[in-house]
């Protein structure tokens, strides 16, 4: 398999209900991860895009989380609908979606 452009990491963290952190499960991740999935099957992007599911990255309140690599970019609050916007305009065509990336004072 050849060095992919891009790797998107989707936290898939799950706490129990209630935890005072929260968790990207309660906030759609599953949607978020399948969605990314669904499109990069779907374009046959296998070659250009990584997509791997982690654990916490940190700004759990701002669930569900992506990270995109190499250049670092964090997303938060994604929506299932976001994806397609975030493939398209920053994995294929190389410009980070500013309404979406979480603030530089967290990432």
């Amino acid at each position: 398999m050849p060095r992919p452009e891009k790797h998107v990491f989707v936290c898939t963290q799950n706490r129990p209900q209630g935890h005072p952190r929260g968790s990207c499960a309660s906030s759609g991740c599953a949607e978020v991860m399948n969605e990314f999935m669904n499109e990069i099957q779907n374009r046959n992007l296998f070659e250009k895009i990584a997509l791997t599911n982690t654990g916490c990255m940190g700004p759990c309140m701002l669930g569900s989380s992506v990270l995109v690599y190499p250049e670092g970019v964090m997303y938060g609050k994604l929506k299932k609908e976001d994806v397609k916007t975030i493939i398209e305009q920053h994995l294929l065509g190389g410009e980070p979606v500013a309404s979406l990336m979480v603030s530089a004072d967290i990432w």
